[in-house]
C-alpha cells in the first residue's frame, strides 16, 4: 500500500513545486527524491526543457511522479489553491520572511495539510533560486543549513532533504508523536470551529482590492507602495486569514472605496461649487 494512504492521508495535499528549472535531469532526480519518501505530486513552473530523455533517465523508476507533474505557466497558477506556501531559499536577512529550517518547515505542512488545506513546497533556479516577486507570494521561508564554506546544495538534494522531513514528520503523526506543541494543534481541534485558510488565490484578491484601496484614499502620499504592501502582505499572511475573515476585510475595502469615491465627488470643483455625481 502507498506510503501515503497506509499512513498519513494528508500528505496527497502537499505538492513540491520546481521553479523555473533549467536543467531536465534535476526534475527527474527530483521526482526520485520524492517518490523514495512517498510523496508524488510534483508541480513544474516554466520549465526550459522538459519533457526530455536526461529527466526520463535520472528519473531512475520514479516515471510514475514525472508522467503525473503538472505544468503551469507561472506561480500565482500553480498555488492558487494552497493555504500554505512554503519558499525553499538561501538565508537572506534583506527577506522579510519567517525562516523556518527543514524540520520545522515539516512540522508546518504538516499541521497545515493534516487540517485539510492544500500546502505547497517552492524551489527556485539551480543559479538563481526564488526570485523577490516569488518569494512575496510565500508565507515563510525554508533554509537548509548547510556548511556555510559550502552552501551550494543541487536542487534534487534540496527536494531529497525536505521529503525527507516531511516524511519523518508524517511518520510522528501517524504514531501519535507528534504534540500539539509541535505545529499538529490546528489539526486536532474541533472541526465545528474551524474555519477553512484562505487559499493563495483568496488572498491575492484580497491583497489587489488593498493596493487598489489605498491608493484611492491616497494613504502612500506620492510614496512608493511597494515597501508599504510588503510590509502589509507579512503582516496578513502571519495572521493566517481564513476564508470568512477574509470576506470580511474585502467588504471593509469595499466601503472604504466607496466613500473615497463619494468624497472625490464632492471636492469642490475650480469654482468653489461641489461637482455632481
Amino acid at each position: 500500500m502507498p506510503f501515503h494512504s497506509a499512513i498519513s492521508p494528508w500528505l496527497p495535499r502537499l505538492r513540491v513545486v520546481l521553479v523555473g528549472t533549467q536543467h531536465p535531469g534535476n526534475i527527474g532526480s527530483a521526482a526520485r527524491a520524492l517518490k523514495t519518501m512517498g510523496l508524488a505530486r510534483l508541480v513544474l513552473v516554466a520549465p526550459e526543457r522538459f519533457p526530455h530523455a536526461d529527466a526520463d533517465a535520472l528519473a531512475a523508476g520514479a516515471d510514475d511522479v514525472l508522467a503525473a507533474a503538472e505544468i503551469h505557466a507561472t506561480l500565482p497558477e500553480a498555488v492558487a489553491d494552497c493555504s500554505l506556501v512554503l519558499g525553499c531559499t538561501a538565508r537572506d536577512r534583506r527577506i522579510a520572511l519567517p525562516q523556518s529550517d527543514p524540520r520545522q518547515a515539516a512540522r508546518q505542512v504538516a499541521a497545515a495539510a493534516a487540517a485539510g488545506g492544500e500546502v505547497a513546497l517552492l524551489f527556485g533556479r539551480e543559479r538563481t533560486g526564488l526570485e523577490n516577486h516569488e518569494l512575496q507570494l510565500c508565507h515563510a521561508a525554508v533554509h537548509i543549513p548547510a556548511n556555510p564554506d559550502y552552501s551550494s546544495l543541487n536542487l534534487a538534494a534540496a527536494v531529497q532533504i525536505l521529503a525527507y522531513e516531511v516524511r519523518m514528520a508524517a511518520l510522528a503523526a501517524g504514531d501519535g508523536a507528534m504534540s500539539p506543541e509541535h505545529g499538529l494543534a490546528a489539526a486536532s481541534a474541533p472541526a465545528a470551529v474551524r474555519q477553512p485558510v484562505a487559499n493563495h488565490a483568496q488572498l491575492e484578491g484580497f491583497f489587489g482590492q488593498l493596493a487598489q484601496t489605498l491608493d484611492a484614499i491616497d494613504f502612500h502620499k506620492g510614496r512608493s507602495p511597494d515597501a508599504a504592501m510588503r510590509k502589509l502582505r507579512r503582516l496578513y499572511l502571519r495572521a493566517g486569514l481564513d476564508e470568512r475573515e477574509v470576506r470580511i476585510l474585502r467588504g471593509v475595502l469595499a466601503d472604504t472605496q466607496r466613500m473615497a469615491m463619494l468624497a472625490a465627488q464632492r471636492t469642490p470643483g475650480d469654482d468653489g461649487t461641489p461637482r455632481s455625481s
